[in-house]
Parts: C-alpha cells; sequence; structure tokens
C-alpha cells in the first residue's frame, strides 16, 4: 500500500498528490510514469511522474479529474493509500546537451514537462520554456518552471494572462529574435503536439513529443496505445512515451483517443449516480 502524504490543489479540477513510494523515487528518471491503481480492482491508471525525491522517499503526481477513476482518485485524502503503484515505467528521456532548448507545455501537459526542463537545464543547457493554455485559470507550475528554466514565456489563447496566442506563435516569436533553437520538447494535447511539430519540421528544428494521453493500462499488453511512428506501430507506454514529433501520425491518434469517448461517459455518469445514492 502506498500512503498519500499530501495533496493539494492547482488548477481546476488539478491536483497534486505527494505519495511515499521509496524505490520508484530512486530509480526515476525524467519522461518515466507509473501505473496507479486506487483500489483492488481498479481501473490502471498511467500518470507521469512529476517529481521525486529520493532522499523522502517520496514522488508527486499531478492528476486531472477527467473521468470515473480521476474523479474516484480525488476523493482520497492524505492518511489514504493506493493500492498499487507500479513503477517507474517507460523509456526514460534523451537529456543530452544540445545547446538552446524550448520546453513547451500545454495545460496539464506541463506536469510531465517538469523533471525534463530541470534535467535539461541542470546539464547546461539553454532553456526557454513556453508554458500554454486557453486561459490564465488553466495554468499550472509557472513558478515552479521559472525556476527551471532560463527564461519563461507565457501564452494563453485569450490573452488573459502574458502574450494572446497559440504555442506555435510563441515558438515563432523565439526564433523572429534570431535564437537559433536545436531542439524542441513538446508536452500537451494531442493537437497542440501537432502543430507544433508541423511547425519545428518547417523551420529544420528537432522535436521530441510525449504520447502519454493515449497510454491505458502502461505494459503493452492491451494494445490500446498503437500509434503509427514513421509508419511503423509503436506502443507508447514500452516503445516511448517520448517519439519524434515529425514522425507521429496526430490524426490517427486523434481519432484513437475519441474511440472510447462514450464508454467513459457512461462509467463516469454511473460512478456519480452511485455516489449520491451513498453506495
Amino acid at each position: 500500500m502506498y500512503e498519500i502524504l499530501a495533496k493539494d490543489t492547482i488548477g481546476p479540477d488539478v491536483l497534486r498528490y505527494r505519495i511515499s513510494a521509496p524505490e520508484i523515487a530512486r530509480r526515476r528518471r525524467p519522461g518515466q510514469f507509473v501505473i496507479v491503481r486506487i483500489c483492488e480492482g481498479g481501473e490502471r491508471l498511467p500518470l507521469t511522474i512529476a517529481d521525486a525525491d529520493a532522499k523522502a522517499g517520496t514522488i508527486t503526481l499531478i492528476v486531472q479529474t477527467v473521468g470515473k477513476s480521476t474523479l474516484q482518485m480525488s476523493m482520497l485524502e492524505p492518511g489514504d493509500t493506493l493500492a498499487d503503484v507500479a513503477g517507474p515505467l517507460g523509456r526514460p528521456t534523451s537529456i543530452e546537451k544540445f545547446g538552446t532548448v524550448i520546453c513547451c507545455g500545454g495545460g496539464i501537459g506541463t506536469a510531465p514537462l517538469y523533471p525534463i526542463t530541470q534535467a535539461l537545464h541542470e546539464i547546461g543547457n539553454r532553456v526557454i520554456t513556453l508554458l500554454c493554455a486557453r486561459t490564465a485559470d488553466l495554468l499550472i507550475m509557472v513558478d515552479e518552471m521559472a525556476a527551471v528554466s532560463d527564461e519563461l514565456i507565457v501564452m494563453t489563447d485569450d490573452g488573459s494572462r502574458g502574450i494572446k496566442g497559440l504555442s506555435t506563435d510563441g515558438i515563432n516569436l523565439v526564433v523572429d529574435r534570431g535564437v537559433h533553437v536545436d531542439h524542441v520538447f513538446a508536452i500537451g494535447p494531442p493537437v497542440m503536439m501537432k502543430f507544433v511539430s508541423i511547425l519545428t519540421k518547417r523551420l529544420g528544428i528537432p522535436t521530441t513529443v510525449s504520447l502519454n494521453p493515449i497510454m491505458i493500462d502502461g505494459t503493452g499488453m492491451c494494445g490500446g496505445c498503437r500509434v503509427t511512428v514513421g509508419g511503423e506501430t509503436k506502443f507508447a507506454c514500452v516503445d516511448g512515451p517520448e517519439f519524434d514529433g515529425h514522425l507521429v501520425d496526430f490524426d490517427e491518434l486523434m481519432r484513437r483517443l475519441g474511440a472510447y469517448k462514450n464508454d467513459e461517459k457512461a462509467a463516469l455518469e454511473h460512478f456519480k449516480a452511485g455516489c449520491k445514492l451513498g453506495h
């Protein structure tokens, strides 16, 4: 059993948990994730490790309440325990001395981007962080990202904070200043990663994206996270979750993400009804 040591709200329906998991904290590397089961028989939730403290034996998970299982997890409090936290899983991020790097986070994608940004900064890259969201309320971890970046640019679709515009506008802003960008890391909604990758391909900037949104059981056994990368079938959980953004078939990815929407909605409504009845 894995105890929840702390819990706080960092955005609308976005919760941060600090969980006791000494072995995972000791072994995890940027880009890796864990599989969480809230209770016996519960759904397997792949969640990226947003931070870890090997000395304290804790990991940090950031969870957006969007479905039945994440709603169930949101009801847990410090002192409660999780049935399983398995990991670290997935291929770690390739942390290299690239030079100047743009780390582009969209909404909840900032959480998995944080340890990558931190590691890139620590080995001496010049890190320009671009945080994007539809509106100011949906931005998370702004101060934390600023602390591990050489420059922070905030973009919102509606202009409610920072510069009004999209992630692609932010990348163009940096390039138009004459900055030579050696690599881009982009994590966020698939449509955001798609258009960032289209832009950076045109600009000739290597780009890494994370396909964690499509993962289901996290072991490659279910096949639900199949993606096409460079014309080949890959599994996001065991071959990734990170891939060359210029090779990902994002249109196929987004179609697959919508395949279970009706089932997910039904499960959520059934769970809410049970809560109202006291079940």
